[in-house]
């Protein structure tokens, strides 16, 4: 090779067997092309003439060499990011700006990664990942506040695809090599991501399940929580310090000028202790709901066992309510000598209602002094609301010997008794008699708390791997305990049977 012009002859049959062939340069191919750049860069010999080819001519040539290698580099890239041939488009001169919008046709077709057209706010993983979840929720009817941008596009995605695009975007494949895949295999592929911190695939499902968890948590219609406190521990051992009970921290007493003021411990002996306990199960998604693309083991099967944990807790409550347990002082939580205990059980009427309310508001302190305290919640069983809300809503009854027109001691609690109806202490009764209470203001007196680690309400889920499961597998689980912590915040009439 003697001549410049021979060189950059010899470049452009490089070019054009790789272009031919689909492919870019070989290693061979690529120092040759060097060399031939050597010769035309000056240090070869000059042309048969014996002059040096125009400098304007020797640049262009160049130029276009660059700018070809440059091309053909691009479309092969692109090409291989969405599994398209690149052969035909560099044989036939396609500029990369036509191979990229052929590359858009080409991944709407065949459903491919749509993570492009996410909001540029955020990196574009997160956003694919928190799209690719709300996805799977609207899919499933579950409402979703502010769905992330994608979501609404994705939505149709079955889990086949959404496994698809993951590997897809994470080199796994092209999306073309993947959609050839059987879904056996690709379930195969899936599970071997477990292992993988950083794979997309089951963190999603990790997230979908957790937005699934705390909705339906959320959602759950029980009523413990309206009455109840609410507590914190941190950690599973009774607590160091006793509860405390209204009212038992000594009086004030008078200081004279000089005085000493004179030190007060409040009562604390025999008091009671909180202690929380933890509760799960554990749920999968097997083989078999992948290829059947069954999506409600992501978010309706998490959801329920949500839904059962907070369950749960009510039933606990109200079980303690029912049971009427023995409590920190080595008697029954209502208790004659409580004073919070009628003991002739009715349905609710205005007379019955105002012996509870004195009872609440007689009680006493440690060193039985007055605290009145102040009714603010009627538990009732299903099948007594209809009468309360009679009850505290007429402002004038009939009471014999007085008249037709006489007003209701009660109507003035209307809006200072909130009934709260719960099916739960019918179920615990059976065909017996269904109690009822009045619950005080937990800031006079509490009566039922319930504790949660460190104040986590909603359930935790962790995936592990379990030996000769062939699926994902979660463990769902939630920290809490109810205690009772004084009896003065509840009064208990024994009821009557209920017929509905």
């Amino acid at each position: 090779m003697n001549t410049r012009q021979e060189a950059l002859a010899r470049q452009q049959e490089l070019v054009n067997l790789a272009r031919s062939e689909g492919r870019g340069l070989t290693a061979d191919e690529q120092a040759e092309f060097d060399r031939c750049q050597a010769v035309i860069d000056g240090d070869g010999t000059r042309g048969e003439d014996g002059a040096a080819p125009s400098q304007d001519a020797a640049a262009e040539a160049q130029r276009a060499v660059e700018n070809e290698r440059r091309r053909m580099s691009d479309i092969i890239n692109l090409c291989r990011q969405t599994g398209m041939d690149p052969a035909g488009y560099i044989q036939d001169g396609s500029s990369v700006e036509d191979v990229r919008r052929a590359a858009v046709d080409f991944l709407i077709q065949h459903h491919g990664p749509v993570g492009a057209r996410m909001s540029e706010s955020g990196s574009d993983e997160d956003n694919f990942r928190a799209a690719a979840s709300d996805a799977m929720l609207l899919r499933s009817g579950i409402r979703t506040a502010s769905p992330a941008a994608g979501a609404e596009q994705m939505r149709g995605l079955s889990l086949r695809d959404l496994a698809i695009e993951c590997m897809a975007r994470e080199g796994l494949g092209t999306t073309a090599s993947l959609m050839r895949m059987s879904k056996d295999d690709l379930w195969g592929m899936a599970q071997r991501q477990f292992f993988n911190p950083t794979a997309a695939f089951p963190a999603i499902l990790d997230n979908t399940i957790r937005k699934a968890i705390v909705q339906r948590y959320q959602a759950v219609p029980t009523t413990f929580q309206l009455w109840t406190t609410k507590g914190s521990v941190t950690d599973f051992k009774p607590t160091k310090d006793h509860e405390y009970l209204a009212g038992g921290a000594g009086e004030f007493l008078p200081v004279g000028e000089g005085g000493e003021l004179k030190h007060d411990t409040p009562k604390t002996d025999l008091l009671p202790q909180r202690k929380i306990s933890t509760y799960g199960r554990q749920f999968s998604m097997t083989r078999e709901a992948f290829i059947n693309d069954d999506i409600g083991f992501i978010t309706q099967v998490p959801g329920m066992y949500a839904a059962s944990a907070k369950r749960t807790i009510n039933k606990q409550v109200y079980s303690i309510l029912y049971s009427n347990p023995t409590i920190f002082d080595d008697k029954a939580l209502f208790h004659a000598d409580h004073g919070n205990l009628v003991t002739s059980g009715a349905a609710p009427s205005i007379e019955n209602i105002q012996g509870m309310i004195l009872k609440m508001m007689s009680q006493t302190d440690p060193f039985g002094d007055s605290i009145t305290v102040q009714p603010r919640f009627i538990v009732v069983p299903v099948g007594y609301g209809f009468t309360l809300a009679q009850i505290l809503q007429t402002a004038q009854i009939e009471v014999d010997g007085i008249g037709s027109h006489t007003a209701n001691a009660l109507y003035q609690y209307r809006n200072q008794l909130q009934v709260i109806e719960d099916g739960t202490l019918n179920t615990l009764a059976g065909t017996g008699a269904v109690p009822w209470f009045i619950i005080a203001d937990p800031s006079y007196a509490r009566c039922i708390q319930v504790d949660y680690l460190n104040g986590q309400e909603t359930p935790t889920i962790r995936r592990m791997e379990t030996p000769g499961q062939l699926g994902y597998v979660w463990d769902i689980w939630l920290d809490w305990g109810v205690t009772v912590v004084d009896y003065r915040g509840a009064v208990k009439n024994p009821g009557a049977k209920i017929t509905l």
